[in-house]
């Protein structure tokens, strides 16, 4: 490979890293309080609301549902808007997190109803807020669960973003597609390749550490 597809590599990574850290840090800010609504909202928990339940609920799992190349398509226009732009690494990060947005919170929602029964009714007999056993009792007790389910979050952003490149964002999977694709650069395509599967092990792994050691802590 050229001096030049090299450097465009590692430009590539830097991309690709911008992009998953601003898009997962936001869909954390937006889908942590949804799964956090959707757990008390729903049957025989804190705040017990079929309604918002249902209506969070459905919006959720409509953006879920959308393919993710479907979902850059759509969004154009409203990444335009929020950017300026809609091609380039910045304007990625708006579909990016809002595709990753319904998964944090169900994952969120899937952790904190791990948590067993008996921490919230102990909370309850000592007289606890419904607030203060979200904030001190639940979301502390569902940490190890919430870190994994953070790795996975990660490692989907990750994928994602390489799927930006089919409509001109940046990151590896512009490079893929660029040299490996349309110039046919076979070793270029292998080379975004294993290092996109290397980002997704290492977040992984990181993952499945921080989980085992608040475990322990």
């Amino acid at each position: 490979m050229s001096d030049y597809i090299i450097e465009a590599i590692i430009n590539g990574i830097f991309e690709t890293l911008q992009m998953t850290f601003f898009a997962s840090l936001f869909s954390y800010i937006l889908g942590l309080p949804l799964g956090v609504i959707l757990y008390v909202t729903s049957k025989g928990h804190l705040y017990e609301n079929r309604v918002v339940n249902t209506v969070v609920g459905f919006f959720v799992n409509v953006f879920r549902s959308l393919p993710f190349l479907i979902l850059l398509v759509l969004f154009i226009p409203v990444t335009r808007f929020i950017v300026g732009s809609s091609i380039g690494t910045v304007a990625s990060i708006v579909p990016l997190t809002i595709g990753a947005v319904p998964i944090v919170a169900r994952m969120v929602e899937s952790s904190l109803n791990e948590v067993p029964a008996g921490i919230i009714e102990a909370a309850n007999s000592m007289g606890a807020s419904p607030i203060f056993i979200i904030m001190h009792f639940i979301i502390p007790e569902a940490i190890p669960s919430l870190l994994l389910g953070a790795a996975i979050n990660i490692a989907t952003v990750i994928g994602y973003s390489a799927m930006a490149g089919v409509i001109g964002g940046g990151g590896l999977g512009a490079i893929a597609l660029q040299y490996g694709y349309y110039r046919y650069e076979k070793n270029v395509l292998w080379v975004t390749v294993a290092i996109l599967i290397l980002m997704v092990m290492i977040v992984q792994e990181a993952g499945v550490r921080l989980s085992k050691k608040s475990r322990k802590s």
